[in-house]
């Protein structure tokens, strides 16, 4: 599996405002998005999206600024990587991880890259079928992709982040303060029905993905894996969702195989590395093992 280590020079709290001027490392800014223009011309909720404020962090996922999604899914990227989708478009691996490698090729080039806090939920109902969604058409990035139940970003405020100083435990319960915000957001999932303490959290992820043709947009992110089992009742957000589905692990692998359907970066790299053998133990005393993971993946 190809890594992200060494992907950047090493961002601090000392460094980072001088990098990205956009970042607040006081935790206090906010941001408009509209500002420059690359957002012209997309779905005005989704733009209104990208003024939500999220936890910059250094590549040992501790805080050290805030930045709009907007400064995290573009200048982390397009400013730096010029040519990256031509490259791997040239490509074509077979082997989604191996369409990382040649991502992680050109980044020894790269002398910046803004890194963030995400999450990424797997729902399973009671008789253990993932819960899959289809990202709405109007979403900037990644549109129209099929990915697990609901990925996004906690935000650099006190209820989704650690105080200075704190420990893991309290990321993760930030974390899943912001799962439950966002499954009710866009698919409609009330809190009362994912309580915070049944999200079970696995481990963090650390990878990047271009998204798009024009390599404008992508992801750079430390991502928080979170399990949970749940029936839920579902009233997706159109703006969020295009379609959503159940699938046992036999079903998902179909979908892999049909090349009509197609899948975020993070979701296939999660799938092929560990999901299946996660998902197959999920529920029994041995799962514990795989929970708390105190190192970060780097993918």
């Amino acid at each position: 599996m190809s890594t992200t280590a060494g992907v950047t020079e090493a961002i601090t709290t000392g460094n980072v405002a001088t990098l990205f001027p956009d970042v607040d490392t006081q935790f206090g800014g906010a941001s408009s998005a509209r500002v420059g223009g690359e957002l012209d011309g997309y779905n005005e909720d989704q733009v209104k999206l990208m003024d939500e404020m999220c936890i910059v962090v250094d590549t040992d996922d501790k805080p050290i600024a805030s930045g709009s999604k907007k400064t995290c899914t573009l200048r982390s990227i397009y400013m730096h990587i010029s040519g990256l989708q031509r490259l791997v478009r040239s490509a074509e691996p077979t082997n989604p991880l191996s369409c990382m490698s040649y991502i992680g090729h050109l980044m020894t080039n790269i002398s910046r890259g803004l890194l963030h806090r995400a999450f990424s939920v797997f729902l399973f109902d009671s008789q253990n079928r993932l819960l899959l969604q289809q990202r709405a058409t109007e979403k900037i990035t990644f549109p129209d992709l099929w990915t697990n139940t609901c990925c996004s970003h906690p935000l650099a405020i006190p209820s989704e982040m650690e105080a200075s100083g704190a420990g893991l435990n309290q990321a993760v319960m930030g974390a899943r303060t912001a799962a439950r915000r966002k499954l009710d957001q866009e698919l409609g999932i009330k809190e009362a029905q994912v309580p915070a303490e049944k999200f079970e959290f696995l481990t963090r992820i650390h990878y990047l993905a271009p998204s798009g043709d024009d390599g404008k947009w992508g992801e750079h992110e430390v991502d928080y894996i979170l399990f949970i089992k749940a029936d839920v009742e579902l009233n997706p957000n159109p703006n969020e969702v295009r379609d959503v589905k159940y699938v046992t692990p036999d079903e998902l692998k179909a979908m892999f195989k049909d090349p009509s359907a197609k899948f975020t970066p993070w979701f296939k790299l999660i799938c092929d590395d560990k999901l299946f053998e996660w998902w197959e133990n999920f529920g029994s005393d041995s799962f514990r093992k795989y929970t708390n993971d105190k190192k970060i993946c780097r993918m």
